[in-house]
Order: structure tokens, then C-alpha cells, then sequence
């Protein structure tokens, strides 16, 4: 249930967008959301499908972009996805450690449908 208060404010930052650069409507959102953000990408589909009714956004194609989490071998650097139940690192078998690889939740950008005519440069 929290990607319903996440969804709503995705939609009030893409409608006002749409509104700075005078556009008609909204046409797509890229989103990136990590495993471990605790947010689960089609509930906040499944949401922005009822919220963006009635909006600029209704019809918009809402494009999410997954980040599996990753860690660090503390030994010699390597970023890599942990097998499951180990941390031995794939390069000098040293132990892994966390990073913030994988909690990411942020919009990467927003596309609009401008009228035609509108030609100020954005």
C-alpha cells in the first residue's frame, strides 16, 4: 500500500512538468527502482493505471527500469550480484559487503506531448 502515496506524487511532478513546458499531455515516465527501494514496480503500475485517469498522464506509458542490488569485495574492489547464501567474491574469493546498489528509487525523466506550434526549446 505505500506505492500508492509514492504513485500520487510521481503523477503531481509529471502533470506539473507538463505544465512548465506547455504541454498537452504527458506521454512517458522513466522510473528506476532497486530491489531493496521497497517499493515493488507494478504495484506502482498497477496504481498509476487509476490515479492518471482524469489527467495529463492518463495513457501515459510508465516505463520502470529494475536494479538488482549489488555488493562490494572489501579485498579487491569487485562490484558484483551475490550469489544466493554467499558473499565470496567471483574475482579473489575475498568476503563482500554491502553498497547502495539496488535502492534506488527515482524518476529518470519525463517525455510530453507538446502542441504543435509550441516552439520554445523545450
Amino acid at each position: 500500500m505505500h506505492e500508492y502515496p509514492i504513485t500520487l506524487e510521481i503523477i503531481r511532478i509529471a502533470v506539473e512538468t507538463a505544465k512548465e513546458k506547455n504541454a498537452q499531455r504527458v506521454d512517458k515516465i522513466a522510473l528506476v527502482i532497486g530491489d531493496l527501494s521497497g517499493y515493488v514496480g507494478e504495484s506502482v503500475h498497477m496504481y498509476f493505471d487509476e490515479i492518471s485517469k482524469g489527467t495529463a498522464c492518463e495513457g501515459c506509458r510508465l516505463e520502470i527500469t529494475r536494479v538488482k542490488p549489488k555488493v562490494k569485495c572489501t579485498s579487491c574492489g569487485e562490484v558484483f550480484e551475490r550469489k544466493p547464501f554467499s558473499f565470496e567474491c567471483p574475482v579473489c574469493k575475498g568476503h563482500a559487503g554491502p553498497t547502495r546498489i539496488g535502492t534506488e528509487f527515482y524518476i529518470d525523466h519525463i517525455e510530453v506531448h507538446r502542441n504543435k506550434g509550441d516552439n520554445d526549446g523545450n
